[in-house]
């Protein structure tokens, strides 16, 4: 897999607003994490020791949790992953999490604090890869 997805670009971050989804949203998260944590984009939150991605994705969900509560939002699914039992062989994911919003603007409102952005490189340091799935449920 040569394309890795860490953040969201701006052509993805525009078609999730045309969207104009309306109600609950839930993200389905596919996290892959590194063996080792990279902070070189945000030293200033580096470890005293290297520790592993997961060790660092754990340090963004405790740093994260206050924020995403705060902001009506809850994970309600988090898991371990692994190879799909449908879907390409060699893709693996380590978590999967379900993230539930009340609504889009509440999950805007949620990504662009910047009391929780101040953690987010701990996520980068974190991911090798990762998927962001916003869905809502059928009508």
């Amino acid at each position: 897999m040569a394309d890795n997805y860490i953040d969201p670009t701006q052509e993805s971050g525009a078609a999730f607003f045309t969207r104009g989804l309306t109600g609950p949203i839930v993200m389905l998260n596919l996290l892959r994490f590194k063996e080792v944590a990279d902070y070189s984009s945000s030293p200033e939150l580096a470890p005293l020791n290297p520790i592993s991605g997961r060790e660092a994705y754990e340090i963004y969900m405790a740093h994260t949790d206050p924020f995403l509560a705060a902001s009506g939002g809850e994970v309600i699914f988090l898991g371990d992953g692994g190879q799909f039992l449908v879907g390409p062989q060699a893709e693996r994911w380590d978590m999967v999490m379900l993230v539930k919003q009340r609504s889009t603007a509440d999950f805007l409102a949620f990504a662009q604090n910047p009391e929780y952005m101040a953690g987010i490189g701990h996520r980068t340091a974190a991911l090798a890869d990762s998927r962001l799935l916003p869905i809502v449920e059928s009508q």
